[in-house]
């Protein structure tokens, strides 16, 4: 008698992939520094940016990219992100995290992420945004 194996598992999909690739994560980003500079309820997270975003954008994206498990095309550029360090200059509290994820969520949700995947992406979001703060409040 033979027995026939288990097919082995699909290979779960990139984020990356599921996000919808690399346009996707660059509208993705655009739309979140637009909500981040057009909307007040964002002003301090604002502020904390340079005057023009052009480069904060890039960095993100390029972030995201390799993050959702596209091109490592920070990695290539910077080296290790270090996202704690590189951010400890900046005075990051319970109110900038807030509005950091809130401008995010709002940012899937705009560019029509699909609601499972969108919350997936929130909960991992919200694990790095608390521990990137750096102030009580």
């Amino acid at each position: 008698m033979t027995t026939e194996s288990a097919p082995e598992p699909a290979q779960s999909a990139l984020l990356f992939d599921l996000i919808g690739g690399a346009e996707r994560v660059r509208e993705l980003v655009d739309r979140f520094y637009d909500l981040m500079d057009l909307e007040p309820e964002f002003a301090e997270l604002r502020a904390l940016h340079p005057g023009t975003l052009d480069g904060s954008r890039d960095k993100l994206y390029w972030f995201l990219t390799g993050w959702s498990g596209g091109p490592d095309l920070y990695v290539q550029r910077y080296g290790h992100p270090r996202l704690r360090a590189r951010h400890l200059p900046y005075p990051i509290g319970v109110s900038v995290r807030d509005q950091w994820m809130q401008c995010m969520a709002f940012a899937l949700q705009d560019i029509g992420i699909e609601e499972t995947l969108r919350d997936r992406l929130i909960a991992s979001f919200y694990q790095t945004a608390d521990w990137m703060r750096n102030r009580e409040g």
